[in-house]
């Protein structure tokens, strides 16, 4: 076995992860960095995930977030096609999906990360062990020496010690194998005084579900017929009817789902132009799924460089919530990653064959096809499944839906109605819980998905907000710090702190928080206790554009 030595380790390579370790390195410090698959970005990446972001992410964001996102748009300008139109589009979105202002493909995510841990490389400052897993950790006390690494591909393994190691898995799981304390699933009111969270006794199983995302093209050409082979499970999830609170209105495999935000039912359609074939139950503007993730458009291209228009399907209906994977036994873990697999390859077979085809009035969409190309696995799915939910330490401070709600801090929850009318955002609003301890900045609404523990949709109403520092420190362990989803959040709180670009900032600050501890031979907990060194710091976060307060904003 090799053993290693470098000033931080961090486990995990997506977001929360590259964003510190450019971070920590960017101030001197080597890092080891490691990464399952063999794609770093994570959500980005592997999981296929086009940013979901905030309507300010202008100016909410980080520096180096902002450069992750300008670096997507010249990848395309440099090595794409584009026409002219696209090309001098100072607000390019590659893909032009409507979920946020920048879709794009899965691998220029991972490309552009590369570019902006180059310098560090070049530097060796910076190592990185892809296709690794952690599988063990030596704990002394207070503090973690080590993470021995199992390479996947050849089964050797690797030690490495390091005064500070980051957990930037999605799943939390340097926590179990090193004995630091964390929570999981749904915390109870009783505990939390959180009004969405759940009666009676917390539920340590119900979590979020997981997505295996997937890039899908379509080719309108008379014939077309890519139909895949029908799934094993394909007749099981053709009948599957949720069991949810508030109930599903029927088939899970169907163009009617429900309104995340009301949970009624509503209808969605394919492609844009069959919008105007059918009517939503609430009389509301039906929705069409093409565009939702769209990231590629064909229309941006020069003629005949790009086929066909892809995209990216994370849509209630392949949300697997029939269990969850968290300190489960691993056949249950397989079990569980083989029926998600198997749930969107089910979707994308009764999109082909069976779904009510609003273009043609028959049945089914055969010039659908999966893109291997642009997940980069065989199967076509993503690399790894969506995670929207880990384990989270237990923390010096636990951000709650009374922190950053806005029916908790002023008592109604704006609806998407009253969000459109004129002077809504002239109206006083509260603002989120200002945190002396600020050490970034985050908006967006709470947004659970459908549950492990049989929720349907929490989608409510919150305020842009801020990251305390006191999230992102253990209660006992001295030099284990969380980089991704793992933070001080609750189940309802982790509906808005889980998104792209709040990982980013979550990682950045987290790698510069190690780097300052090793500078200035200071505890994690002993710059937030002192207000020296908690004004140092984020001095130095700010020099590294890292907002720490917001100004001007509304609910969302």
């Amino acid at each position: 076995m090799s053993e290693l030595k470098t000033d931080i380790l961090i486990v995990g390579g997506g977001i929360g992860g590259c964003a510190a370790a450019i971070a920590a390195t960017a101030m001197g410090k080597h890092v080891i960095l490691t990464e399952p698959t063999d794609w770093l970005g994570g959500q980005l990446s592997s999981q296929a995930v086009p940013p979901d972001e905030n309507p300010w992410i202008g100016h909410g964001a980080t520096r180096r977030y902002a450069q992750f996102r300008e670096g997507v748009k010249d990848y395309y300008r440099r090595f794409h096609p584009l026409m002219g139109h696209a090309y001098r589009d100072t607000e390019l979105n590659p893909g032009g999906g409507y979920v946020s202002r920048l879709c794009h493909e899965p691998g220029v995510a991972a490309a552009v990360l590369e570019h902006m841990l180059a310098p560090a490389r070049t530097a060796g400052r910076l190592r990185t062990f892809m296709e690794h897993e952690p599988i063990a950790a030596d704990a002394d006390g207070d503090r973690v020496r080590s993470v021995t690494l199992r390479n996947l591909r050849s089964g050797g393994q690797i030690t490495v010690s390091a005064p500070y190691i980051l957990d930037a898995t999605e799943l939390g799981d340097l926590l179990p194998l090193a004995g630091v304390e964390y929570v999981s699933g749904a915390e109870s009111r009783r505990e939390t005084g959180e009004p969405h969270a759940v009666d009676g006794e917390s539920e340590p199983d119900n979590v979020q579900a997981i997505t295996w995302c997937f890039p899908l093209g379509y080719d309108p050409a008379p014939g077309a017929d890519h139909t895949i082979e029908k799934p094993a499970q394909y007749e099981h999830w053709r009948q599957y009817v949720p069991k949810l609170d508030p109930p599903w209105p029927g088939q899970f495999l169907s163009w009617v789902d429900v309104d995340p935000q009301t949970c009624l039912p509503r209808q969605t359609v394919l492609f844009p132009h069959e919008c105007d074939k059918v009517t939503d139950p609430s009389g509301v503007k039906v929705m069409p799924r093409w565009t939702y993730r769209r990231i590629v458009d064909a229309a941006k291209y020069e003629d005949g460089a790009v086929p066909h228009d892809v995209t990216l399907v994370n849509w209630p209906q392949n949300d697997y919530f029939e269990g969850n994977l968290i300190d489960k036994p691993k056949e249950e873990v397989e079990r569980c990653l083989k029926e998600s697999m198997q749930l969107s390859l089910s979707l994308i077979y009764w999109m082909q064959t069976e779904a009510p085809n609003y273009t043609t009035d028959g049945q089914g969409y055969p010039g659908l096809y999966l893109c291997p190309h642009l997940s980069g696995t065989d199967h076509g799915l993503a690399k790894m499944p969506y995670i929207r939910e880990s384990r989270r330490i237990r923390a010096l401070f636990t951000v709650t839906e009374n922190h950053v709600g806005t029916e908790a801090r002023c008592g109604r929850n704006p609806t998407t109605f009253e969000r459109r009318q004129p002077g809504f955002f002239d109206m006083d609003w509260p603002d989120a819980e200002r945190f002396e301890d600020s050490v970034g900045l985050g908006a967006y609404r709470i947004d659970l998905h459908m549950s492990t523990g049989g929720n349907n949709y929490i989608d409510i109403s919150s305020l842009p907000f801020q990251i305390p520092l006191g999230a992102l420190i253990p209660q006992r362990v001295e030099n284990l710090l969380p980089a991704c989803k793992n933070i001080g959040t609750t189940h309802i709180t982790n509906g808005c702190y889980r998104l792209h670009p709040v990982e980013w900032n979550i990682g950045e600050a987290v790698g510069a928080l190690a780097a300052y501890c090793l500078d200035e031979g200071v505890h994690p907990a002993a710059v937030r206790e002192n207000s020296e060194h908690l004004r140092a710091f984020q001095d130095l976060l700010v020099k590294a554009g890292i907002p720490l307060r917001w100004n001007n904003t509304h609910p969302i």
